[in-house]
C-alpha cells in the first residue's frame, strides 16, 4: 500500500501493478528465506524506477534455468519456485548482488528490478521535431 501510495504521489501509477507484485515477490522472498532485517529502496532514474530489496543473507536464489536456456517451470502442484521466472516475465531488466562482509556491518545480498515507463507516442508533426 506504501509503494502504491508514493509512486501515485509522483505520478507514475502506470507502474502501481507491476511494482507491487515485484516489490511484494521479492520482500516475501527475504522475510520467508533470511533472518533479520530487510529493506526496500526505489530509484527514480526518469524514465526508469529501479526497486531494490536487501537483507542480511549473501545466498542469492538460484535460477530456474541456466541463462539462455528455456524457463524451467515448476510442478504445477509447486508450492514455490515461480519467483524469479515472474520477476523474468513481468520486469524490464532485473539482477542481484551478494554483498560480502563489511567493516561497517553485515553484508548480505541486494536483488533489483528496473521497471520503465512507456515512451511517449512520436509527434507526428515534423514542425514539432525540427523545433526540438
Amino acid at each position: 500500500m506504501t509503494l502504491r501510495a508514493i509512486l501515485t504521489a509522483h505520478g507514475l501509477t502506470e507502474l502501481n501493478d507491476r511494482a507491487e507484485l515485484l516489490t511484494s515477490e521479492l520482500a516475501t522472498n527475504s522475510v520467508q528465506h533470511t533472518k533479520g532485517p530487510a529493506s526496500v529502496r526505489l530509484q527514480w532514474l526518469h524514465p526508469v524506477l529501479r526497486i531494490s530489496v536487501w537483507d542480511m543473507s549473501p545466498d542469492l536464489p538460484a535460477l530456474p534455468s541456466p541463462l539462455g536456456a528455456p524457463p524451467a517451470f515448476p510442478a504445477t502442484d509447486a508450492d514455490g519456485g515461480r519467483g524469479l521466472l515472474i520477476l523474468g516475465a513481468v520486469a524490464d531488466r532485473w539482477g542481484g548482488c551478494a554483498i560480502g562482509d563489511a567493516p561497517m556491518g553485515p553484508g548480505g545480498k541486494t536483488l533489483w528490478f528496473e521497471l520503465a515507463l512507456p515512451a511517449p507516442p512520436p509527434d507526428d508533426d515534423p514542425a514539432a521535431a525540427l523545433a526540438a
